[in-house]
């Protein structure tokens, strides 16, 4: 009824309200129907040098308050351990053993019926390389994971990670 008496005045009045009116609901239902995407787990990857032309890349999850992520331990139980796969193919390095994590505890997951191997609050994983150059490069890993709490798992996800290893500069000595 309002619409009809705004549009009394004339015709090119009421498309311009009408159009309004159309964008204006179609931002709210957008607004209101979105989902925010859980995400209780993010990455970060950092790079140190070790002696002897070796460093050490560390991963690191930080994980909201009551979610979990699994230890690299795989099972037969169901959820999908931890894994990394360095993509980068380059004469630049190469990967020394695998990758090492810290402490993950013991605990029964009712969601699995079994007792498995998780982290809470952070999980840090280390993965040894043997540089070949002093020159600085770059190293690409993917990363998958799958977090639960006490009511529910997310599916896994696959994160990529670009890790940063610097030029060894020589000291002088002066």
């Amino acid at each position: 009824m309002k619409l009809k008496l705004l549009c009394v005045f004339s015709l090119k009045n009421c498309k311009t309200v009408k159009t309004t009116i159309s964008i204006f609901l179609i931002l709210l239902s957008q607004i209101l129907f979105s989902q925010n995407k859980l995400n209780p787990v993010s990455w970060t990857a950092t790079y140190k040098d070790l002696p002897g032309m070796e460093g050490e890349i560390t991963f690191t999850a930080k994980i909201d308050p009551k979610w979990h992520i699994y230890s690299q331990r795989a099972t037969d139980a169901g959820p999908i351990p931890t894994s990394f796969t360095i993509t980068t193919k380059t004469e630049q390095f190469e990967l020394i053993g695998k990758v090492e994590e810290g402490n993950a505890h013991e605990e029964f997951v009712a969601a699995f019926d079994a007792k498995l191997y998780v982290f809470e609050s952070e999980a840090v994983f280390k993965q040894k390389i043997k540089r070949k150059t002093k020159s600085e490069f770059y190293i690409t890993a993917n990363l998958e994971f799958m977090t639960c709490n006490d009511s529910q798992c997310l599916p896994p996800s696959i994160v990529e990670l670009l890790i940063k290893a610097p030029a060894i500069v020589l000291k002088s000595k002066l």
